[in-house]
């Protein structure tokens, strides 16, 4: 039996930006992307004598009036993250079941906080599952395999909570900095995933993240309807796959070679190939148009609300800022994890 760790643990994961081949990580696709310091979910853990988990602002259910209830759906939507934290306890309960690990019977208390932007692409909800079976996985000294810490993890939205999504967010917030990922299906169907290769972060320069807070939508919007296109087997979303895998092996190919000049222009094929396929919102096509008008190249983070991409210097990146500016849009250089 494993014995509880009895101090207070602290645990955090790392937003993430999909540099290039998303969204086909749940399609046998490729993907790079990266984790980076700037915003983070973390969960606080202690012994307790009743296992509790606290809510965090985003859960509250206590408001000033009627406009204070609007304003919190717009940013948060009617979901808090106390779901997260259940769906993750029960899977981790039951993963260590399969395992036949024995868990001591002690209770403890749980709360999350995250500074993560809601519903803009940047893996919000994975990072606070993440951040959790991490902390439970101190706790109860259990050891879980990179590989399989980001299946388990997906499972918990996917299975428990019916959100669609891929592995790309959880791979890169387990395996943290610079991730290539290669979800061959036949790699998927032999081993149970893909091929992860973490690469070095400073291969990664000139980059660039920018947001606007009301654009966010749930995932699970574009990839249920890319999900039901792609089983019916649409010919142009299959095709979009093979070529958004390809993009994201020649960044990759691109950054080991020394050749970071040549990322931009695939980081906006791969956007531009998104726009041809999906509906996207027109103010997320000004964002990203706005970005390339100062020289820089754009593409969504995820699923949109949220992009990055490359600059050439210092002086393009003041002027990406003052021209998204009117547009209400946050700029920032990722700090890498």
């Amino acid at each position: 039996m494993n014995s509880p760790h009895q101090d207070i643990i602290r645990t955090r994961a790392y937003a993430r930006a999909g540099l290039a081949g998303n969204p086909s990580d749940g399609y046998f696709g490729k993907t790079l992307s990266f984790t980076f310091r700037n915003f983070y979910a973390e969960v606080v853990m202690y012994p307790s004598l009743y296992l509790e988990l606290l809510p965090s602002p985003r859960d509250r259910s206590l408001y000033s009036n009627l406009d204070a209830v609007v304003q919190s759906i717009h940013r948060f939507g009617y979901y808090g993250g106390i779901r997260l934290l259940q769906a993750s306890l029960k899977r981790f309960m039951e993963y260590c079941t399969e395992q036949e690990i024995e868990l001591a019977s002690q209770n403890f208390s749980m709360r999350y906080f995250t500074n993560i932007p809601a519903h803009v692409g940047m893996a919000g909800s994975s990072a606070i599952i993440t951040a959790c079976f991490r902390a439970l996985m101190k706790f109860y000294s259990v050891s879980i395999a990179p590989e399989v810490l980001a299946n388990v993890i997906l499972s918990v939205e996917t299975e428990e909570l019916g959100i669609g999504a891929g592995l790309q967010d959880r791979v890169a917030q387990v395996y943290q900095g610079v991730t290539f990922m290669d979800f061959d299906r036949n790699l998927m169907e032999q081993q149970g995933h893909g091929h992860y290769e973490p690469l070095d972060t400073g291969l990664m320069t000139n980059l660039y993240v920018a947001y606007k807070q009301e654009l966010g939508e749930g995932s699970e919007v574009f990839h249920n309807d890319l999900r039901a296109r792609f089983d019916a087997g649409d010919a142009a979303v299959l095709e979009a796959m093979h070529q958004w895998a390809a993009l994201a092996q020649q960044v990759r190919d691109s950054l080991l070679k020394g050749e970071q000049a040549s990322v931009g222009a695939l980081l906006n094929a791969n956007f531009d190939l998104r726009r041809k396929l999906c509906h996207i919102h027109p103010d997320n096509i000004e964002m990203v148009e706005t970005a390339r008008a100062a020289g820089a190249s754009a593409k969504f983070t995820g699923s949109g609300g949220a992009i990055v991409g490359t600059v050439e210097d210092d002086t393009m990146f003041e002027s990406l800022v003052k021209k998204l500016a009117p547009l209400n849009v946050h700029v920032f250089k990722p700090e890498i994890v």
